[in-house]
């Protein structure tokens, strides 16, 4: 695993964020609400851009391909992600303390025509949400208290009608809350929220019926 700053220890093994972008892209086929950009990515213009990644190795970062999101959008990024998707259980890990902001970099970052779409998107959202949290309560988004977040994630979230000035706002709250989705859903946590076990060992697989059998012409 690589070294993590200090200065952020919720982050992950870049190795990690770059499978999860894997199984991301290929679950988005799945999810509701997926549109046409939703798709696997694929390299920009057909071609490929270097190399992709090799998944049994540990990148440091900027060996692959650079990192976009800046601290200070990293820090609006990991605020939303855990205002978005609080835990369900007691004892489970806030969304940022999993990483899902990294993900949300890597995918923004990474060299495919459908990632890049993303990229505008995300990094002038992020400053937007700091510049109307410092317009409306005079703080950066991650500093407010959660009842300030929520008033400004109210008005772009498309639960209430959404007033014109902030329609680019919404278009990037849809498409964060879809990433960070994306991005939690492939973790550990997020599986067994959801119910998904993976492929597990059986002590006893029963085999087909009967029915089954006769039907293949089998018994």
């Amino acid at each position: 695993m690589e070294n993590i700053p200090a200065e952020n220890p919720g982050a992950m093994d870049r190795r990690q964020a770059l499978k999860w972008i894997g199984a991301a892209a290929a679950a988005a086929a799945f999810l509701p609400h997926a549109t046409a950009q939703d798709k696997l990515p694929r390299p920009a213009g057909g071609q490929r851009i270097g190399s992709d990644p090799v998944l049994n190795k540990t990148y440091a970062p900027g060996e692959l391909w650079p990192l976009t999101l800046t601290p200070k959008q990293r820090k609006a990024a990991a605020s939303l992600t855990d205002l978005i998707l609080p835990p369900d259980n007691p004892g489970d890990k806030q969304p940022s303390q999993l990483g899902v902001q990294d993900f949300i970099d890597e995918w923004i970052s990474s060299p495919y025509d459908e990632t890049a779409k993303d990229r505008p998107v995300i990094t002038g959202g992020l400053d937007w949400l700091d510049a109307e949290s410092r317009r409306r309560f005079q703080k950066d988004f991650a500093d407010l208290a959660e009842p300030q977040k929520c008033a400004i994630a109210d008005d772009i979230c498309g639960k209430t009608p959404v007033k014109k000035e902030f329609k680019s706002a919404q278009n990037f709250f849809n498409r964060f809350r879809y990433l960070a989705a994306s991005g939690y859903y492939t973790t550990p946590q997020g599986w067994k929220d959801i119910g998904y076990v993976g492929n597990v060992p059986m002590v006893d697989f029963p085999g087909p019926t009967p029915e089954a059998l006769k039907h293949l012409g089998l018994a």
